[in-house]
């Protein structure tokens, strides 16, 4: 069986900037096994941080390729429930991550980030890299 990773902004950076990391590693490895979907925040975090048109080419490219999550009116609900439960636990977290954290359980895929946050989610599975990668 096929294990779907929603890849945060975080890990995309470092996979495009070709930084050597455990994060670039796994994004690599799931896009040759079919493993990668994303979704519209992450493509505009992504966007809002270009330097250059090449670059925005080359994310616009790797992101038409892949499976595309989206917020449905249901998931908007669930995205408020969610945010309002961790607000009422003194836990904040941006409406990007609310959004990413609401695809990710959804549809029952691994988040891929090193935002400890994300670890404050109940049911949501965050995928591990080692502190040596």
């Amino acid at each position: 069986m096929v294990s779907k990773i929603l890849p945060d902004t975080c890990a995309w950076i470092d996979f495009f900037r070709g930084k050597p990391s455990g994060m670039a590693e796994k994004v690599e490895a799931g896009l040759l096994q079919g493993e990668v979907v994303t979704c519209g925040v992450v493509l505009f975090e992504l966007l809002q941080g270009i330097k250059s048109p090449g670059e925005e080419a080359l994310v616009l490219s790797a992101f038409q390729a892949l499976p595309h999550l989206e917020m449905t009116d249901g998931l908007w609900i669930k995205a408020g429930r969610l945010s309002s439960q961790l607000r009422k636990k003194g836990q904040t977290l941006p409406l990007s991550d609310i959004i990413i954290a609401t695809l990710a359980l959804e549809h029952n895929y691994s988040v891929l980030t090193v935002d400890r946050h994300f670890e404050d989610i109940s049911g949501l599975a965050i995928v591990k890299i080692s502190s040596g990668s």
